[in-house]
C-alpha cells in the first residue's frame, strides 16, 4: 500500500473528520522526489499550519534545532493521521505498516518519502535511535486494536508509546539520554497526553475510543452512556477531576526537568509544563465538564506562557543566550 494521502472518507465509527484538524497531506503540497530542501520546507509547513504551539515553542529554542523539531513533528503527525483518517482499522493498519517500512528505509539511509528524507538528515546529525519513532507507530497501531483501558497502569503504558517518545527524541537532539532526566520528560509528556484525553472525551468517544480507565469509571459510578450526554453528570465531573489531578501529579514529577535539561531546551520545557497546567486549570474552570464544551488555552495565554518561560530561563541562567 502506498503511504500518502488516503482518498476514502472515514466512517463516523472509525474517524471524526468533521471535528479533527486538517490532515498533514492537505496542509502543503507534498514535494516529489528526494530533494532535501523541498522536504524540509514541507515539514516546516505541516508543523506551522497544523500545530499552533509549534510556532510558539520553536521561538524558545535556537534556530539550529527548529528544522529538526519540524521534521520530527511532521513524522509523528503523518503517522497519527494515517491511523485516524483511514476508512477502516484494516486500512489504517496497512498504512501504518507501510509507514514503518518507510522508517526502516530511512534508518537504512535510503529514505523515500519526503518527510523521511527530511527526518533522515536529523537522524544523521543528532545520532537518533530508531526505537522512539517505532514506539509512536506502535501507539497509532494500538489505537486500531484497543479502544478501552482497564486501569491507569494500562493507559500509562499506552502514553509511554504515544507521548513519551517525543520528549525522548527532543532530549536526544541535544545528546541527553540521562535516565533520570528521561524519566522526568516521560512524566511531562504523559501529563500532556492525559490532559488532552480529558479535553477530548467527546471527540474520542465519537471516534469509538474511551481513554478514561474503566476501573476509575466503576469507582466513580460512571458508565459509557454518560459520555453521550450533552453535559457531564456530577459523577463524571468527579471522575474527570480525579483524572486531572493525576495529570497534575505528572507535571509536578517532571517539573525539575525545566532546570536540569540542556540549557537550550529549558524554556520550551517550561512552556509545555505551563501549558499542560493551563489546560488542567481550564478544565477545572469548566467545572470538569468537557462534554458541553472543550476547554482550551487561548493564543494570548500561550504567548504569555512562552514569554514567562523565556524570562525565567534567562534569570535562572544569568541571561545566557
Amino acid at each position: 500500500m502506498q503511504v500518502g494521502t488516503p482518498h476514502s472518507v472515514p466512517s463516523p465509527q472509525h474517524g471524526q473528520a468533521a471535528v479533527r484538524d486538517p490532515v498533514a497531506w492537505r496542509l502543503a503540497e507534498l514535494p516529489a522526489g528526494t530533494d532535501l530542501a523541498a522536504a524540509e520546507a514541507f515539514c516546516r509547513a505541516v508543523a506551522r499550519r497544523h500545530y499552533e504551539n509549534f510556532t510558539v515553542a520553536t521561538r524558545l529554542v535556537p534556530p539550529r534545532l527548529r528544522q529538526h523539531l519540524a521534521n520530527v513533528y511532521a513524522f509523528a503527525r503523518w503517522a497519527d493521521d494515517l491511523g485516524d483518517e483511514s476508512a477502516s482499522s484494516a486500512e489504517a493498519g496497512a498504512a501504518l505498516a507501510a509507514w514503518r517500512e518507510e522508517l526502516d528505509a530511512c534508518f537504512a539511509d535510503r529514505p523515500r518519502h519526503p518527510v523521511l528524507v527530511a527526518l533522515a538528515a536529523t537522524i544523521r546529525e543528532a545520532g537518533l535511535d530508531r526505537q522512539p519513532f517505532a514506539d509512536l507507530i506502535d501507539a497509532f497501531e494500538q489505537d486500531q486494536k484497543q479502544t478501552r483501558y482497564a486501569t491507569r497502569d494500562e493507559l500509562q503504558g499506552y502514553c509511554h508509546r504515544s507521548a513519551d517518545p517525543v520528549g525522548r527524541i527532543v532530549l536526544a537532539l541535544e545528546g541527553c539520554r540521562d535516565p533520570r532526566l528521561v524519566s522526568m520528560s516521560d512524566s511531562i509528556c504523559t501529563g500532556l497526553q492525559l490532559v488532552n484525553f480529558w479535553q477530548d472525551i467527546r471527540r474520542d468517544r465519537l471516534a469509538g475510543r474511551v481513554y478514561l480507565p474503566l476501573d476509575d469509571m466503576t469507582r466513580h459510578g460512571v458508565d459509557e452512556a454518560m459520555l453521550d450526554a450533552p453535559s457531564a453528570s456530577p459523577a463524571l465531573r468527579r471522575l474527570v477531576a480525579d483524572e486531572v489531578e493525576w495529570a497534575r501529579r505528572c507535571f509536578a514529577e517532571g517539573a525539575p526537568l525545566a532546570a536540569a535539561a540542556p540549557a537550550v531546551l529549558q524554556p520550551a520545557i517550561e512552556m509545555f509544563i505551563g501549558g499542560g497546567r493551563a489546560v488542567a486549570d481550564a478544565i477545572e474552570r469548566a467545572g470538569f465538564d468537557t462534554l458541553a464544551r472543550r476547554p482550551t488555552v487561548g493564543r494570548w495565554a500561550k504567548t504569555r506562557l512562552a514569554a514567562r518561560a523565556w524570562w525565567r530561563s534567562r534569570v535562572a541562567g544569568g541571561g545566557r543566550a
